[in-house]
């Protein structure tokens, strides 16, 4: 990075009370309690870890995808190099030869003999390292871990690890264990009480629900009202439901949901949520490069909008580097001057 560009920030989440889920809700057939490493405990609440997803690349920008949901603030510390820590024992697993792949294909069977929470452990380990068929293994194992699979720090550093990878196929078999440790089933029954704890007076339980939220409509649970509803939080009072607001939008992958990123990037008071606004639409969350690339033409504008700040268009510049793969300097008209020479490229 030179000189000239500054880096995102990272923002630590304030610490939550715990979250104290209704214990009426029963999100799956079998009744499992909602929420990752949730023990429902008779007449007794559930307490809802945090985890914070920081990314591990090298980019100028460098982003923390962050879920604020309970107490555990030793998660906080947890990061891609205790993840990959981790991942030196995981050979032994497969008895993988030297020089030969660690497919997940390969080895079907020593996973049918691994408990659940092993088998999304070690399978989410395996999509990191991008070994082939791995994500295809989570994808027709995840539905038997319903109930089985508990959120805990392990689990917690490979989501982050997975949500952190480039590869789009990697960051939704995160989701897809995500979603399976918080108990929550791909359904109506798990969609209804999401928004209703999305609107929660309780701070720590309507961030988790404006996350998760962003988690089910990528996974294809009624994606367009989710968006909606994602986007009139964005109009809330206080910076932290907007702010998560913004990281639901970016996990949706919704095409409708770069408007209204692009529009609070330019519009709303706080820069912590311009700045995360700006960082979804760059690389956070679940976009595509094309659906990103949308983004462009109003960014461009945005890099000597007189009604933005100087850190916002830093960040503008910064969104349109890394969408784009381009170096240039932080100058308006070379960026117009390239863009304008290659309308009906593709990238």
């Amino acid at each position: 990075m030179d000189g000239t560009q500054a880096s995102f920030s990272a923002h630590d989440p304030q610490p939550e009370p715990a979250l104290m889920a209704d214990q009426r809700f029963q999100p799956t057939p079998d009744d499992t309690a909602l929420g990752p490493g949730a023990e429902a405990a008779e007449n007794g609440p559930i307490s809802i870890p945090q985890s914070l997803f920081q990314r591990a690349s090298a980019n100028r920008f460098r982003p923390v995808f962050a879920v604020a949901i309970g107490v555990l603030l030793a998660i906080f510390a947890l990061n891609i190099g205790t993840a990959q820590a981790g991942w030196s024992s995981f050979a032994n697993l497969f008895s993988v030869r030297a020089g030969q792949s660690s497919s997940a294909a390969q080895a079907p069977l020593q996973l049918d003999r691994m408990k659940p929470q092993k088998q999304a452990e070690a399978l989410l380990e395996l999509a990191v390292g991008r070994s082939d068929g791995a994500v295809e293994q989570i994808s027709s194992r995840v539905e038997n871990w319903q109930g089985k699979v508990k959120w805990d720090s392990q689990i917690a550093t490979l989501t982050t690890a997975a949500l952190n990878s480039s590869d789009l196929r990697v960051r939704e078999s995160g989701i897809e264990v995500e979603l399976a440790a918080y108990g929550l089933a791909k359904n109506s029954a798990s969609l209804n009480y999401l928004l209703t704890t999305a609107e929660s007076p309780d701070p720590a339980q309507k961030i988790w629900a404006l996350w998760a939220l962003g988690l089910m409509a990528n996974r294809g649970v009624e994606t367009d009202r989710i968006a909606q509803v994602l986007t009139a939080h964005l109009k809330d009072s206080d910076e932290n439901s907007r702010r998560w607001a913004v990281e639901g939008l970016a996990l949706t992958g919704a095409a409708q949901a770069i408007e209204p990123l692009l529009k609070t990037m330019h519009d709303d008071p706080s820069p912590t949520v311009r700045e995360r606004a700006a960082c979804a639409l760059a690389e956070s969350g679940m976009f595509t490069h094309e659906q990103r690339m949308t983004a462009v033409p109003q960014l461009l504008n945005y890099t000597d909008d007189p009604a933005l700040d100087a850190q916002t268009h830093t960040w503008a510049f910064e969104a349109l580097a890394d969408i784009t793969r381009q170096r240039l300097p932080n100058d308006s008209n070379a960026w117009r001057s390239w863009y304008d020479s290659t309308k009906g490229d593709s990238f």
